[in-house]
């Protein structure tokens, strides 16, 4: 099926190859905020090492439609919106990727056993973030209904909003609570992926809400 993708891709005309590989990048995220709140979820570490694992090779997958993004900018005079607004739109949707990895990675070397309600939250609303991401991205290949694309952003920015609410509450928790120095510092950095992950999600609305302002 990818070899068949990849050759309906060469002969799409060539400004429209972007939108395509913008909703391969937009799929991915989904498919690694889901997996991001199964590992949160689950009791099993073995079940948990498997997601982590899952989580690393989305974000390499991820890392290569980037990278095909900025092969297909550096090749084609024709793009459907600004070059810059392609790089920066792929550039953040890339850092959501990363700090979803991020995130999944030092809960797994910081062997983080009990899950709190504050990483679960913050999980959830990557996911949220992802899955509205996935909702706009398709939309901009037209236009004609804005109001998703919209409606999309904003969702993400009051996600964005929780995400801080929560995160100073868990910090501030944290600070009260954990007497060991150590542990402190892991929790501190495990919260700062997750929410960064949500600022990112933010970054990457802005960027949609930029094209769209241009282009609408």
């Amino acid at each position: 099926m990818g070899g068949f993708n990849s050759i309906v891709k060469l002969f799409m005309p060539k400004d429209r190859v972007f939108y395509s590989l913008f909703e391969d990048v937009a799929a991915n995220l989904v498919e690694m905020g889901q997996v991001l709140v199964e590992l949160v979820e689950t009791k099993d570490l073995s079940v948990r090492k498997d997601k982590v694992h899952l989580i690393e090779r989305l974000e390499h997958k991820n890392d290569d439609y980037t990278h095909r993004i900025f092969v297909e900018l550096g090749q084609n005079f024709i793009t459907p919106f600004d070059r810059e607004d392609i790089h920066y739109l792929a550039s953040t949707l890339d850092d959501v990727a990363d700090y979803i990895h991020g995130s999944a990675k030092r809960i797994d070397i910081y062997k983080v056993t009990e899950m709190n309600d504050s990483i679960r939250k913050l999980a959830q609303l990557i996911n949220e973030g992802v899955q509205e991401l996935a909702r706009a991205i398709p939309e901009m290949r037209t236009m004609s209904n804005m109001r998703i694309i919209t409606d999309a952003c904003v969702k993400i920015n009051s996600l964005e909003n929780h995400a801080d609410d929560i995160y100073d509450r868990a910090i501030a928790d944290l600070f009260e609570q954990e007497s060991n120095a150590v542990e402190l510092i892991k929790m501190r950095e495990i919260y700062q992926a997750l929410e960064i992950a949500t600022d990112k999600c933010e970054d990457s609305a802005n960027v949609i809400e930029t094209i769209i302002i241009k282009y609408a």
